[in-house]
């Protein structure tokens, strides 16, 4: 840009923008891409990237400026300062992708992680005991316990299905809770 304001390519490159959002015009997007897309390669090399990835880079950030040419306003910006913007919001968004962890792979069980039988049973009887200590509570708590540790609901859509204030939702699971570990828990100095 000149002292004088933008240079008449700058509105050039303006208009050819909004022939590609009114026309879809091809020629002048070409013009447009030989323009920036060496621009945008060039910036993104200096950035650290590989040619090939600045090369994709570019191409791709190109392409945005094909489908959002619609939103293009050279009253609000010049054609370059657009496309850049939309190269760095991309950039940034390909960086946050790539930052995010990569889901971990399944681990498959070796012989040593296979449960044993006094493992399976020792949970069957967990299983028996804590079926024998839910059938003592009343069945309002049991209620509020399936609904919130076995079908993982929310406090408050317990409250909304069971039509309940949630002060009453959390009093009975935390009622429930104590009366369970009391019925589950030995007392000190009787046999286990």
């Amino acid at each position: 840009m000149s002292a004088d304001g933008p240079s008449p390519d700058a509105f050039a490159h303006d208009r050819l923008i909004e022939a590609v959002a009114l026309r879809r015009d091809r020629e002048a997007f070409a013009q447009l891409f030989s323009h920036y897309a060496p621009r945008l390669k060039a910036w993104l090399i200096n950035s650290g990237a590989s040619p090939a990835a600045a090369e994709d880079f570019a191409q791709d950030a190109m392409l945005t400026v094909w489908r959002k040419a619609d939103l293009f306003d050279a009253r609000k910006a010049r054609a370059a300062t657009w496309i850049f913007t939309i190269a760095r919001n991309r950039r940034l968004d390909m960086l946050r992708r790539d930052a995010r962890p990569l889901p971990t792979p399944e681990i498959e069980l070796t012989e040593t992680e296979v449960q044993q039988p006094d493992d399976i049973l020792s949970a069957s009887q967990d299983a028996k005991r804590i079926r024998d200590a839910l059938s003592r509570l009343k069945p309002d708590q049991v209620e509020v316990l399936r609904l919130a540790f076995f079908l993982d609901s929310p406090h408050s859509e317990i409250a909304r299905r069971l039509d309940l204030p949630l002060g009453t939702v959390k009093s009975r699971i935390r009622n429930a809770m104590i009366k369970l570990r009391l019925i589950l828990e030995p007392s000190e100095g009787a046999p286990r």
